[in-house]
């Protein structure tokens, strides 16, 4: 039974798990900030619902680059 995650921004629950399989995607960020930051030996974790990703994208300035991959392995 896999844990239920939560997205950071809408507090939306992300499980839905039949058979154990997660059946809605999020973004992970993992950041470790270093010296001369402002976050000296911070670590942050974030996840993000495909809503919210899809919201804050389009605040960017520049777009973010996107591949569509040929196959799965």
């Amino acid at each position: 039974m896999t844990v239920p995650q939560v997205c950071n921004c809408c507090a939306k629950v992300l499980d839905g798990e039949p058979k154990g399989q997660r059946t809605e995607e999020a973004v992970h960020i993992h950041k470790e900030w270093g010296y001369f930051s402002g976050r000296d030996l911070e670590c942050h974790h974030i996840i993000l619902c495909e809503d919210c990703y899809n919201k804050w994208i389009k605040t960017f300035k520049i777009p973010v680059r996107i591949e569509i991959k040929q196959e799965v392995i």
